[in-house]
């Protein structure tokens, strides 16, 4: 699910704030981050906007920011969102172009693979701008290995479906009735059957080239010997 969020640029265009104040105001705690970008970035959340616009209204009032911070303590202001999912505050996101970095891809192939519907964006802001988890660096590890495997695109975006059915089904039991359910979980079960099999078929390929490449480097190894060997008798002749 994308949450949406904002750029400090985005803020600051809807907030009639500086740079540096902003800066200020997150360094002095008044407002955080909901998260990162790779390269250290804040991020915030819509959210975000009410706490500013609260804070804009008590320093025209004359509030300093040392108030502004009591107030924070004892009251506080409207909620930002400000903690990811798991609450254990703001969290790291990566850039698509340091997402194909990390997993060894072209920053293309993710978007392919966006388009597809295999992957998705954990978060998205106003102006297109597209952060993943880390865990993507995984998930795009898992896709390549499905490649190697035989899997199309096509299929693999049925795998990447079962996935997030099954955090659904897990997270949100209450949500699906119980054959609908049942049907789901049969489909995952087969889907790790067909695969095993796959695996096995992979894994046996590659102890027969394994062997076959050692015993073939051991023979070349051994022409080799023999030629140099002959090269240095003609050179003698």
């Amino acid at each position: 699910m994308n949450n949406n969020f904002l750029t400090r640029e985005e803020i600051l265009q809807k907030i009639p704030v500086s740079t540096e104040t902003l800066a200020a105001w997150v360094k002095d705690k008044l407002i955080k981050p909901a998260g990162f970008a790779d390269d250290h970035a804040p991020l915030f959340s819509n959210g975000t906007l009410g706490r500013l616009e609260h804070i804009l209204k008590l320093k025209d009032l004359g509030y300093e920011t040392e108030e502004i911070q009591k107030i924070i303590k004892k009251i506080g202001l409207p909620k930002s969102g400000e903690k990811n999912a798991g609450g254990e505050g703001p969290a790291q996101f990566l850039t698509v172009g340091n997402l194909a970095e990390k997993a060894g891809v072209s920053p293309r192939t993710i978007k392919h693979w966006e388009d597809k519907g295999i992957i998705e964006p954990d978060m998205r802001s106003e102006g297109g701008f597209r952060l993943y988890s880390k865990i993507y660096i995984y998930f795009c590890k898992l896709i390549q290995d499905l490649q190697l495997f035989g899997y199309t695109l096509e299929e693999i975006k049925v795998i990447s479906n079962y996935f997030r059915d099954f955090l659904a089904l897990r997270d949100r039991p209450d949500d699906f009735p119980p054959a609908a359910t049942e049907t789901k979980l049969d489909a995952m079960i087969a889907a790790i059957q067909t695969l095993n099999e796959k695996m096995k078929l992979f894994k046996e390929g590659i102890e027969r080239w394994d062997d076959l490449a050692k015993k073939k480097k051991k023979e070349i190894l051994n022409l080799k010997s023999k030629n140099r060997k002959k090269g240095e008798r003609v050179a003698k002749a």
